[in-house]
């Protein structure tokens, strides 16, 4: 995963390398399986992200019916009632993906700043009492004719596309660690204070995951990413221990037979859980744990429910669906042209993986328990509906992967794009801002320097050409990319210590 991560982050110099070298490389060699064909082919990055979408959400309506039918029963009588609301949710998470999916970027980026804003007006809003619910000791849900809301997991997409928008529009700039971090770090910092109030941990973690996501594919230095980093490893530590619940829940991670009966019940018995499981499982449905012995195991804990059914391959086999998920977004983000698309499906991919690792991590006990969901696998209408909406924009942003739009564009057949009735996606193209700066960089150095300076004679005595100083403005603008700086420089350039935006369009 680090490997990966290291590619993407390069992925911007490797691409703009690969467009001007491409006739000095030789031919691609054609791949010898069907399965290497397959994948080389413009669409699968498309078809592989809808399939794995699917195969979640049915199995977490599975799962979620599974898991919750005794609590429902006990509510009014039905089995069907939380599994009825998921699928209610589900609907409108599909329809909110299907509009993502047909949405045109540049109405995405027009509208970031106005739906960011919106969300954190309606964060303020739900702290008034009256307006906002408060339920398990946090006041963050809209309760409307029985269907709940959290509009912190709106404030989390909306931050996404924003931030997105605001770093690719500066990726041509030779920008300072301040006007990169200004104003993103202050609208984050403004929503967080919200979710705090709240009080919502998880939703917290989630929006800090996004935070250095965006920070770190857009080519933060790693001394500063890791500082931040730490800072906030360790104001979550502070946080945990501030709170009353929050630091029974450390203590029964860090001694989970120190209070069996009450902080540590809900680990113990999510770990039995696990326990009766096996490699196989009970049988789908054939789980005892569900019979109010794990509290919450529709929700934060259905893990263990899969755990203790579908054993220990059902278990794994979940994992391999988050991890092909997570192949998949960081295919779309690193052949994606468009600097906007690549920032925020790599985001987004971080923060559905990242949710994922937490929530297995709490239930297995490795981490301690912070009421994160699994995406698209627990009940939790908003979180289901949020997620599916995002996974509709990096479906988009895979139909705008170069070569999807020149194979779309040149007419060549696609059933599911048949099927769905979706547009044709543009080629990307950058703004007349963006091309103004793209030229102004690009622009030789001879051009833009005083007269006394262009009579200033080189170290060796000669003076500059044109020729050689665009050669080192090109090596400048090819510096060191990459994590640990092992990107590449173009051949004849002189090494320089500048380093590559990383995120950088093509050009």
């Amino acid at each position: 995963m680090i490997g990966i991560l290291a590619r993407l982050r390069r992925g911007a110099g490797a691409a703009d390398a690969s467009a001007e070298g491409t006739a000095d490389k030789p031919a691609k060699a054609e791949p010898r399986t069907r399965f290497g064909a397959w994948l080389g082919k413009p669409m699968t990055s498309f078809h592989l992200i809808v399939a794995v979408a699917a195969l979640l959400t049915t199995l977490g309506l599975i799962m979620v019916l599974s898991a919750s039918g005794v609590e429902s029963y006990g509510l009014d009588g039905s089995a069907w009632r939380i599994f009825g609301k998921q699928v209610l949710w589900t609907v409108i998470g599909l329809t909110g993906c299907y509009v993502a999916l047909r949405m045109p970027v540049r109405f995405m980026r027009r509208m970031a700043l106005p739906a960011f804003a919106l969300s954190v007006v309606l964060l303020v809003l739900v702290l008034i009492p009256g307006i906002g619910t408060l339920s398990n000791g946090s006041r963050g849900w809209f309760v409307i004719a029985g269907f709940s809301m959290q509009p912190s997991e709106l404030a989390k997409i909306a931050f996404a596309i924003w931030g997105a928008h605001l770093l690719a529009s500066r990726r041509m700039e030779r920008a300072t660690l301040r006007e990169m971090v200004f104003p993103l770090i202050p609208g984050a910092g403004a929503a967080l204070l919200l979710i705090f109030v709240q009080p919502d941990l998880g939703q917290m973690v989630s929006m800090v995951i996004i935070l250095l996501a965006l920070l770190w594919y857009a080519g933060l230095p790693l001394k500063t990413f890791l500082t931040w980093t730490i800072g906030a490893m360790a104001l979550a530590v502070v946080l945990a221990l501030s709170e009353g619940y929050r630091s029974d829940r450390v203590r029964s991670w860090l001694d989970p037979d120190a209070d069996p009966q009450n902080a540590g019940y809900q680990a113990r018995q999510a770990k039995f859980a696990l326990a009766n499981g096996g490699i196989f499982g009970d049988g789908l449905g054939q789980g005892t744990a569900k019979w109010n012995y794990l509290p919450n195991a529709h929700n934060d804990f259905i893990f263990a429910i899969i755990g203790e059914e579908l054993g220990f391959v059902g278990g794994f086999g979940l994992l391999a669906l988050f991890g092909l998920f997570a192949y998949t977004g960081m295919r779309i983000a690193k052949r994606s042209a468009d600097p906007f698309l690549r920032l925020l499906t790599a985001a987004t991919t971080m923060w559905v993986i990242g949710q994922s690792f937490i929530n297995v991590g709490y239930v297995i006990g490795l981490l301690p328990v912070t009421g994160i969901q699994l995406p698209l696998i627990s009940a939790g209408g908003t979180s289901t509906a949020t997620t599916l909406f995002m996974i509709g924009i990096m479906a988009n942003a895979a139909r705008h992967e170069p070569e999807a739009v020149a194979a779309l564009r040149a007419g060549r057949d696609d059933r599911m794009n048949r099927l769905l009735r979706l547009p044709l996606p543009e080629p990307y193209a950058p703004s007349r801002i963006e091309a103004l700066r793209d030229r102004l960089r690009s622009r030789p150095q001879s051009e833009t320097r005083p007269r006394s300076a262009a009579r200033t004679p080189a170290r060796s005595g000669r003076p500059r050409t044109g020729t050689q100083t665009s050669a080192r403005a090109a090596g400048r603008s090819t510096g060191r990319t990459g994590q640990n700086g092992g990107g590449r420089r173009h051949a004849g350039a002189r090494p320089t210590r500048g380093r590559a935006r990383a995120l950088e369009g093509q050009r």
